[in-house]
């Protein structure tokens, strides 16, 4: 406190200029005008879920946080994740709407049913902070497309746990025209998305429900997709994506649609079922990739579960010779292990590029045929450091699982600088 007196009033206002959450800032007004003399210089406040817990007074919060806003000459982020009303934050923005770059909100309306005549929505306020660059949403209802006009400099765009419809999510991002980022995570009633953004880079989506959703990504620029809970995917350029995640834990994955993959570095395949033209395209068109995960339980067009049909060793390594990490998971590895799979395989034949590999095992059937694979990948693998062999839900109660481990076992001992059992 001392020290703090000596200094000029512009390092004090400085120093405490950087003070953002909403309690401290509170705190530091009660300790002398000159420090309460700071506020206007503010450029953050954080209201976080508890700031009114133990709120007694007469005064609406709603009207606490007008007055803390109100005193700020410019400010530029604001983060409230306590309760709040459509007029409360339309009070708020409509003075400082011009000045505020970053807003993060948590909306709490998932079952609100308002009507027009009971005040402005939440998401309609918004449209007061022209300038956003980022904007961060949590639990948002979106089942009418928001009055937004246009956020030009909006570059990142979140919304986590969401219950929208397709007009409401389509008419949002045509209001974002120059996202490079967009998260949309727990979102809930999309049936089919079209996203047509020329400046997008990195997108990751999660669509909660049936697994059913369809996607149409049209962004020339994008590196980083991630897709969880869509059916159909296409995506009309793909020259920049380096990054692609596709996974459905609920549906099928019926069709994708990509083009060559010339770019990508990481491809990751999870789900209970793809179809096998969805995940044989996927392997054609990431040729280049170099780390690939896959855990994919079955294929199988339609309601029947099948198994994968067999892929050949030395096509399969020939076809993806920059791959360096390999994740292959149950119905993978099984393929990777049909009898004729490694019977004629090229005296120089080499994996060149590998260098870890990690195997998940569930069932001790065809033993014989893993463990030639699991050799195979050492055998080849000319620069391979290591090998990872998880056993999973063994789902036998036969010797022979225990026979399996055995050997599995003595694989490890006789490779223990490479190979590891987990």
């Amino acid at each position: 406190m001392r020290m703090m007196d000596s200094l000029p009033d512009a390092i004090v206002n400085y120093i405490l200029s950087y003070n953002n959450n909403a309690r401290d800032v509170a705190v530091c007004n009660c300790v002398s005008k000159r420090w309460k003399d700071s506020m206007p210089y503010i450029r953050s406040l954080y209201f976080p879920r508890s700031s009114f817990d133990n709120h007694t007074g007469q005064e609406h919060p709603d009207n606490i946080v007008w007055k803390m806003i109100s005193s700020i000459v410019q400010l530029e982020e604001l983060v409230v994740y306590t309760p709040f009303s459509g007029a409360g934050l339309a009070l708020w923005l409509s003075h400082a709407g011009s000045s505020l770059r970053h807003l993060e909100l948590r909306m709490d309306n998932l079952v609100e049913n308002q009507t027009c005549n009971e005040g402005p929505s939440k998401l309609d306020c918004i449209n007061a902070a022209k300038n956003l660059e980022s904007l961060k949403l949590w639990g948002v209802l979106m089942t009418h497309p928001p009055r937004w006009d246009v956020f030009q400099k909006l570059w990142n765009l979140e919304i986590v746990g969401a219950r929208m419809e397709d007009p409401a999510l389509s008419a949002a991002l045509r209001a974002c025209p120059n996202l490079t980022n967009l998260l949309l995570l727990g979102c809930e009633g999309v049936i089919s998305v079209s996203i047509d953004l020329p400046h997008l880079q990195q997108c990751k989506l999660d669509f909660y429900g049936l697994g059913n959703c369809s996607l149409s990504l049209t962004s020339p620029k994008i590196e980083t997709l991630e897709v969880q809970g869509c059916s159909w995917i296409r995506v009309c350029e793909s020259n920049c994506l380096k990054n692609l995640l596709i996974a459905n834990n609920a549906g099928r994955v019926y069709m994708v649609d990509f083009g060559k993959l010339e770019a990508l570095e990481f491809l990751s395949i999870r789900g209970v079922q793809w179809c096998w033209d969805a995940i044989s395209n996927m392997l054609k068109w990431a040729s280049e990739v170099k780390h690939l995960y896959m855990k994919v339980e079955f294929t199988g067009d339609y309601e029947a579960l099948q198994p994968f049909p067999e892929i050949d060793f030395v096509e399969f390594f020939n076809s993806h010779p920059k791959l360096q990490k390999f994740d292959i998971h149950g119905a993978m590895f099984a393929a990777l292990c049909q009898k004729n799979s490694l019977k004629h395989v090229d005296s120089g034949f080499v994996i060149p590029c590998l260098e870890e590999v990690v195997v998940a095992v569930r069932s001790p059937l065809n033993a014989e045929q893993k463990m030639s694979t699991l050799e195979s990948f050492l055998r080849y693998g000319k620069n391979l450091k290591r090998m990872v062999i998880k056993i999973l839900q063994m789902k036998s109660s036969h010797s022979s699982a225990d026979d399996f481990f055995d050997e599995v076992y003595r694989f490890s001992r006789m490779n223990d600088n490479i190979v590891r059992i987990e």
